[in-house]
């Protein structure tokens, strides 16, 4: 039996950063209103429970992604792994400074 993933509740999320629909959803590429449909209760796909987590629980600023910078990340993780656990130990330092 597969694990279910944790719901994000984005209504609880949204209304803690005291945003309204609109801007919580733009942040997305999503309309406010497919937005204020899944704060209702219809299915989220996918890619926007993604991007919600990316976004709002991960706090990455999505528009500073390339694709390029992507492309590095999946070529160490299979490539070379080991650089790449280096690389993350570094920037974890180098963040907390």
């Amino acid at each position: 039996m597969k694990a279910e993933k944790a719901v994000i509740d984005v209504a609880s999320i949204r209304l803690k950063l005291g945003i309204n629909q609109q801007q919580f959803w733009a942040r997305l590429g999503v309309t406010q209103s497919g937005g204020s449909r899944y704060e209702n209760g219809r299915n989220m796909p996918r890619p926007v429970q993604e991007l919600v987590r990316l976004v709002y629980v991960e706090n990455i600023d999505i528009k500073k992604i390339k694709r390029e910078d992507m492309e590095v990340i999946e070529y160490l993780r299979t490539a070379k792994p080991t650089v790449l656990k280096e690389l993350k130990k570094e920037a974890k330092a180098a963040a907390k400074k």
